[in-house]
């Protein structure tokens, strides 16, 4: 885990805080598919992510989805931040897109740390823009983008944080991560493939030039 966390925050974090991290941090190792943190649970900890791809999801009051944006290597959650600062629950759902590795650091630390070391403050300031930008982006796609658009955007994200031409989603998950029908994911698919921009197969989706 050392070596890990260091290869992967040391740009940020000064060497007592990677220490601290250490004796305080629980590493995990979560399959793809597994759900880390839900809407409506108090935030215990806070991931750092060492390795893999996390999708965050929104919910609407009808149980509908909507993929707000991808965790990566170096990464946080930055409204998982405002939860823990806040003392309340969670907002978002989280969802391994692949293996990941992360240490989850206890919540008490983080405020003890932005105090402290001036590699956590700045941090956790760069993950709130980052994500801001993200979110923004988000809207703007679903405001001024057509679904097509949105699509090809989705799938070309989804090699690039799988490091993976080949999409093992549904058409049905991947319905819900943009918020429409099936049946709309499947003829917009089925347009892609005709252009030869992919090619569908009974258990993933071949992305060839989107």
């Amino acid at each position: 885990m050392e070596e890990d966390l260091i290869g992967t925050f040391s740009n940020y974090f000064e060497p007592p805080l990677i220490e601290e991290i250490l004796q305080v941090g629980k590493l995990m190792e979560v399959p793809a598919g597994e759900t880390i943190m839900d809407i409506g649970q108090y935030i215990r900890s806070m991931p750092l992510l060492l390795s893999g791809a996390i999708k965050v999801l929104r919910e609407d009051e009808e149980g509908d989805e909507l993929l707000l944006y991808y965790l990566e290597q170096g990464e946080t959650c930055s409204v998982t931040m405002a939860c823990c600062m806040g003392h309340t629950k969670s907002e978002i759902r989280a969802i391994t897109e692949t293996d990941v590795r992360i240490i989850m650091v206890p919540v008490q630390k983080m405020e003890e740390w932005m105090a402290k070391y001036q590699g956590w403050r700045n941090y956790v300031f760069d993950s709130y823009h980052n994500r801001l930008n993200e979110l923004l982006q988000t809207v703007d796609s679903i405001a001024f983008k057509n679904l097509d658009q949105r699509l090809v955007e989705y799938l070309k994200k989804k090699v690039e944080v799988t490091n993976d031409n080949k999409i093992r989603s549904t058409h049905q998950e991947i319905a819900y991560d943009l918020h429409t029908s099936r049946v709309v994911v499947s003829r917009l698919l089925k347009k892609l493939e005709k252009m030869k921009k992919l090619k569908l197969h009974r258990s993933y989706i071949h992305v060839l030039d989107l």
